[in-house]
């Protein structure tokens, strides 16, 4: 589908839409919570609803009746019903694939795991080289999907590499804890992205599951000691404000607004709330209080931000660069090869359609800002936050902006045009059943 955005002005007050990183955590952690987990606020993008298939494959009920999520499970062992030939389908969702394998591997069934799109490019090598360690058959093609793993899963004293994604290591944190390790520790080198971590440790804690030491994130260690609540039946949580969604949302407002975003909890441990310091930086009109975030445009001036741990916030920040006068530099363009797309030269061709020069130089993307804003036809390339990225762009550029794909929202934030249009976002969608079906 395509859409077509006219320059606007934004006003109003909107509520962020759910997490889908605290949402599919919750849903794992159901999984292996023996007993009833009642989850607020669920979300329902794709990848949401990819982690709601994969755990009900795996042996979890689940009903949702308004806000309210309700999943029982009996825990371990994982005796999966599964159906559909033996196999999950973890759709597009990095988070799903790298979180539910260790899960997965806790069975002594033989399982497939499969995903569509982008995901079948992705790199799974990490699995070929550490599930074999703790005594897991695993089977790849050539370290892409599908994956054929049967456990279970023993846990050891093992060593990874944390460069690439967080995400391996919450899915191994989980399977450690529910297999009620002791005494084994998990060694990261490098690790990227821990405020994720800090997500992972924080769901897990609330659903009861044994915690480990964490040694400055260096080293995680699951002692013999009871750090959890194994007689805790039932399970209470709500699902947070998605800061990764709300980062347009917020920068959209200093482009065009003035605006309030409500539901994005100042004191959250996601990663993504860390486009308030960007936009403090940038020297945009921000103000917090109790009842939201309020945002103004203004002129903003260019600014150097590290999205090493957050680089999600690309997209976002290279929207809100365009608009600031002089070159922002924002560090971390090492994260994004293997995203939906390579989105570091994803972002430098579809803004350049935009009359955006981005230059690439090592681990620095240097964005030229405050020249104007063309509107122009830009492609998604299937990806949700590039399709985002240019959507917040075009609300102030010169003329009218087409995104092509623009479908690819629905990966995480499927009600994202309309919640700008309820903001006054001149926009049209040529193809509003399909977006809906």
């Amino acid at each position: 589908m395509k859409v077509t955005i006219q320059p606007s002005t934004l006003s109003g007050t909107i509520l962020a839409a759910a997490s889908k990183s605290s949402m599919q955590r919750a849903c794992a952690a159901a999984l292996l919570s023996k007993g009833t987990s009642v989850v607020h606020n669920p979300g329902h993008s794709n990848d949401d609803k990819a982690a709601l298939d994969i755990i009900k494959r795996l042996g979890a009920e689940w009903t949702i009746d308004g806000e309210e999520l309700t999943i029982k499970s009996n825990g371990l062992p994982i005796i999966p019903p599964l159906g559909g030939g033996g196999a999950i389908n973890c759709g597009e969702s990095g988070l799903s694939i790298r979180m539910f394998t260790p899960l997965v591997a806790l069975s002594e069934k033989e399982i497939t795991i499969n995903g569509e799109g982008s995901l079948l490019s992705r790199p799974m090598d990490f699995f070929d080289e550490i599930l074999p360690v703790l005594n897991v058959k695993v089977k790849s093609q050539n370290g892409k999907l599908p994956l054929v793993i049967q456990g279970p899963l023993q846990p050891k004293d093992i060593e990874i590499d944390g460069s690439l994604s967080s995400q391996f290591l919450t899915g191994l944190l989980m399977a450690y804890a529910a297999s009620a390790a002791a005494n084994v520790s998990i060694k990261v080198n490098n690790l990227k992205s821990k405020p994720y971590v800090d997500l992972t440790l924080d769901v897990m804690k609330q659903f009861g599951l044994k915690l480990p030491e964490n040694r400055n994130y260096e080293e995680f260690y699951f002692s013999s000691k009871p750090t959890h609540n194994s007689e805790l039946t039932t399970h209470d949580y709500t699902v947070e404000g998605d800061w990764s969604g709300g980062a347009f949302l917020l920068v959209a407002g200093v482009i065009a607004g003035s605006i309030k975003v409500r539901g994005l909890d100042l004191l959250s441990t996601q990663a993504d709330k860390a486009i308030v310091d960007a936009l403090m930086k940038a020297n945009a009109s921000i103000a917090m209080d109790a009842k939201g975030i309020q945002l103004h445009a203004g002129e903003m001036n260019a600014f150097e931000f590290d999205a090493t741990d957050c680089p999600d916030l690309f997209p976002p920040l290279v929207a809100l660069a365009a608009y600031c006068n002089g070159e922002t530099k924002i560090k971390g363009v090492s994260r994004l090869a293997h995203k939906e797309s390579n989105r570091g030269l994803t972002l430098q061709e579809e803004f350049g359609k935009m009359g955006v020069k981005i230059e690439l130089k090592d681990d620095i993307m240097i964005v030229h800002g405050g020249k104007g804003v063309k509107g122009a036809v830009v492609h998604s390339r299937h990806d949700h936050r590039i399709a985002m990225a240019c959507a917040v762009a075009a609300l102030k550029a010169e003329g009218e902006t087409v995104i092509e794909e623009a479908q690819a929202v629905k990966k995480s934030y499927p009600d994202f045009y309309e919640h700008l249009e309820s903001l006054g976002a001149k926009l049209s969608l040529n193809n509003k059943f399909t977006f809906h079906e």
